[in-house]
């Protein structure tokens, strides 16, 4: 199993929102017995941050951010760990902001 440690992801895609291949937000993870969290920012994000559990190669967590255009978004996800072919980590992602039913999908890939 890969520890997700000081792991750095950038999102390549989403469901949600167009990403800027210039500025994708960017993710932080840190790990310890079970526990994940981590920081993000960049794209349509100021800051934001995350927690949660990972149960083999599933991360299940709960973020909350502050959204550039004012305002901030709150809600779940869980993620599937894969790995690319030149052994980069991958996160695919299926989430869901809180008060809203829409189920969006997201994909993160390890920054070298």
């Amino acid at each position: 199993m890969n520890v997700l440690n000081d792991r750095r992801f950038v999102m390549v895609s989403s469901t949600a929102s167009v990403v800027d291949p210039e500025q994708p937000t960017a993710f932080r993870y840190w790990e310890s017995d079970g526990v994940v969290w981590g920081d993000y920012t960049g794209d349509t994000v100021t800051i934001g941050r995350f927690v949660g559990t990972r149960d083999g190669d599933t991360i299940t967590i709960t973020y909350a951010h502050a959204l550039k255009s004012g305002g901030r978004a709150v809600g779940r996800s869980s993620s599937r760990i894969e790995t690319e072919p030149d052994g980069r980590l991958r996160l695919v992602e299926e989430f869901q902001f809180d008060g809203d039913d829409t189920r969006h999908v997201s994909v993160c890939t390890e920054v070298a």
